[in-house]
């Protein structure tokens, strides 16, 4: 794999972005990735490939044009251009765009990326929305808080560090958002380093308590001074930064260090008796880590990163964020007691043993490969929802179980009618994904009992028809699986409100979830056609709250938008409105992956091979007038309000009907057999035989549904 990586920050200046930098490349060499590194110059005059980053292990390095941070000379900021970088990374064609803790530049990468579309992963590190609040800047923080929004939206994945991270990103209404911590050093930073030497030049005899890391007034070094007269106890601050010489003033009493880094670092930590993190914007908090695995007890505030790191009572103490008293309390408890020192050392050690940088990096290619797969999803997008779509549905069951519902009912418009289904259908006759899928669901449930379905979906259905008519109709019938599709003939309505729309969706769900059915919801779609982008936003904002309603009410979710297939206009009927045969295929065994039916996908893509002689039965060029004038505008029209569903052929009493199924193996059958009335048969337009052919990678079979009465 082919990686750039677009950091922030880089060495010399050593702070917990570089050092995750440094550690990821190194992982990537190992692994025979190839990469790039895109970073400030540190003398901020020279751009161009330069060898001056050697812990960045030989990578590929453009260094760009910088200039210093007034209030912090040592971080440089980096505002090159969009073209620029895309020249960089189209000459590199990259796999995937790394934004180590993306702001100024990771802004500007992420637009080139996208320029290329290329998938691109943001690593958020550092919480410059508090540190815009600790320096005072008067308007600042909402607005860099709204730059962060903006960028991590943009990217294809956010991984942020802690819990604390996401909640705050989640706030800020960025999705995509996987969970990323850090790995520790778990060699370098060790119990065994711990240097009675080291101790005896900083304090002879006496307790230390020690904080290490940039000093900076985002840290809330300062909170320190809680501690300057406790019995017997030294203060001990690694570490630099502008501050210094102010904190110096605040903690007379204090041991300054100065910057301290590698094996110097480690006989630091470990030499302490207690480490203390103060600061309330730590996103992680990489040196809590570090202690811990120094064996060192530690007492951090309880907030942000240090939440997910400390275990209160067991590897230390997290104390109310601002309560300088009980801060004190915690490390008093501590410096106090040897034996409880001891003790929370030796599980501060255990705890971390797992959080190898090997592990963490493992898990970022794994996230690399994810983006992979969502950039095409992002890319065929009409629009920008709320939420994008996830990766395509997966099984909610094991591929070796079967799932067990009996009594399937579909509700929706022409589209789960069947409408322009007429895979080896008689003349004027429909199948349909639903029906279909009640196939699939007949044969792959448990054999005791019988399987019954009901499609009560009618053309023209309305959000309104499926509360008003469809439900009452479905609660009658006593399902256990109920599908959800419908919306789309709102959405092109004059003035249509997805907001209200989804709600009215949503209680649907809910009143069916409330009966103990699993609901299958499904969103709705667009053809990707030029004049179909005037819906797109609202179809976008519906299916955004589709996926809310899913995840809050624990039902199913087929996210149709999320399929790139299901944009090609191949799988579109002559009117550009509803699918034709292979578009109801592609559905039905998308929801019979979603739905845990074994080999679903592998089914999938045998029936299509068998059916592709259909291409030419099926007039694929597409409609000979203009799809907006010919077929979306008349169904948005002032009419629309006053216009019923047309009038199907589905009963005005629904019952379910007994699915009898048989079985040929290896082998289509030509022709339907006939049967008596009262077994379900598929069909839009009166009733027809319906055949759905499909196997496993051992055995092909078509299961075949005799004529019967409308269900």
């Amino acid at each position: 794999m082919r990686v750039a990586l677009l950091a922030e920050s880089a060495l010399p200046h050593m702070n917990g972005v570089t050092g995750s930098v440094a550690q990821v490349l190194r992982h990537l060499r190992r692994e025979g990735h190839e990469t790039l590194v895109i970073a400030p110059h540190p003398g901020g005059t020279a751009r161009g490939s330069r060898k001056m980053l050697p812990d960045f292990t030989d990578a590929r390095t453009e260094l760009l044009r910088s200039v210093p941070l007034p209030s912090y000379p040592d971080v440089r900021v980096v505002f090159a251009r969009t073209a620029y970088l895309t020249r960089l990374l189209r000459d590199f064609a990259p796999d995937v765009v790394h934004l180590a803790s993306p702001f100024v530049l990771g802004s500007q990468g992420v637009a080139a990326a996208d320029a290329l579309r290329v998938p691109s992963v943001a690593i958020y590190q550092t919480d410059v929305i508090a540190y815009a609040e600790k320096y005072g800047v008067v308007g600042a923080a909402p607005l860099v808080a709204r730059h962060v929004a903006r960028l991590h939206r943009r990217a294809t994945l956010t991984l942020a560090p802690s819990s604390a991270a996401i909640a705050q990103l989640e706030a800020l209404g960025i999705d995509r958002l996987r969970p990323w911590g850090r790995g520790v050093d778990a060699e370098r930073f060790t119990p065994s380093r711990r240097s009675e030497a080291w101790r005896r030049s900083i304090a002879p005899g006496e307790i230390l308590v020690g904080y290490a890391g940039r000093l900076a007034a985002e840290k809330q070094v300062e909170d320190l001074r809680a501690l300057t007269d406790l019995p017997g106890v030294r203060l001990v601050v690694i570490g630099d930064g502008p501050d210094r010489a102010r904190l110096q003033a605040a903690l007379p009493t204090a041991v300054f260090t100065g910057f301290l880094d590698g094996l110097e670092l480690a006989e630091a930590l470990a030499s302490l008796d207690v480490f203390v993190h103060p600061g309330e914007s730590e996103t992680f908090c990489q040196t809590v880590q570090e202690a811990h695995a120094s064996g060192i007890p530690v007492v951090a505030t309880g907030r942000g990163g240090p939440v997910d790191l400390v275990r209160s009572s067991i590897d230390g103490w997290l104390y109310q964020p601002g309560d300088l008293r009980d801060l004190r309390a915690r490390v008093a408890d501590l410096t106090g007691d040897e034996a409880k020192r001891r003790s929370f050392g030796l599980a501060a050690r255990e705890g971390v043993r797992h959080r190898t940088w090997e592990a963490l990096c493992r898990d970022l290619v794994d996230r690399y490969a994810e983006a992979r797969v969502l950039r095409p999803i992002d890319d065929a997008l009409l629009a920008r929802g709320i939420t994008r779509p996830e990766l395509p549905p997966t099984p909610t069951a094991p591929s070796a179980a079967a799932p067990g519902w009996r009594r399937y009912v579909a509700l929706g418009d022409s589209i789960t009618e069947g409408l322009c289904d007429v895979s080896r259908a008689p003349s004027g006759q429909y199948r349909g994904w639903a029906d279909r899928l009640a196939l699939m669901l007949s044969s792959a449930g448990p054999k005791r009992g019988s399987f019954r379905y009901a499609n009560l979906a009618i053309r023209s259905s309305r959000i309104r028809d499926v509360v008003s008519r469809q439900l009452p109709a479905a609660l009658d019938l006593r399902p256990d699986l109920v599908s959800v599709l419908i919306g789309a003939n709102d959405l092109v309505k004059q003035g249509a409100n997805p907001a209200r729309l989804s709600a009215e969706v949503e209680q649907v769900v809910r009143t069916l979830r409330a009966t103990g059915a699993d609901v299958l919801l499904a969103t709705p779609f667009l053809p990707h056609r030029r004049a179909a982008r005037i819906f797109a936003r609202r179809f976008a904002r519906y299916n955004s709250e589709l996926r809310r309603i899913a995840r809050e009410t624990g039902s199913l979710l087929l996210d149709v938008e999320a399929l790139p297939s299901v944009s090609q206009l191949d799988l579109w009927a002559e009117d550009g409105v509803h699918l034709r045969s292979a578009g109801h295929r592609l559905l039905a065994y998308r929801a019979a992956d979603v739905l845990g039916i074994p080999d679903a996908e592998q089914l999938g893509l045998l029936e299509a091979a068998l059916h592709a002689d259909e291409s030419a039965d099926e007039d694929a060029s597409g409609p000979t007038r203009p799809w907006l004038t010919a077929h979306a505008l008349p169904g948005c029209g002032a009419d629309c309000a006053a216009r019923p569903p047309a009038t199907g052929s589905r009963p005005s009493t629904p019952t379910m009907s007994c699915c009898r199924v048989a079985l040929a193996a290896g082998r289509r059958r030509p022709e339907a057999s006939s049967a008596p009335p009262g077994v379900l048969g598929f069909g839009a337009s009166g009733c027809a035989p319906a055949r759905a052919a499909f196997g496993s990678p051992h055995v092909s079979e078509v299961l075949e549904v005799p004529a019967c009465r409308d269900p």
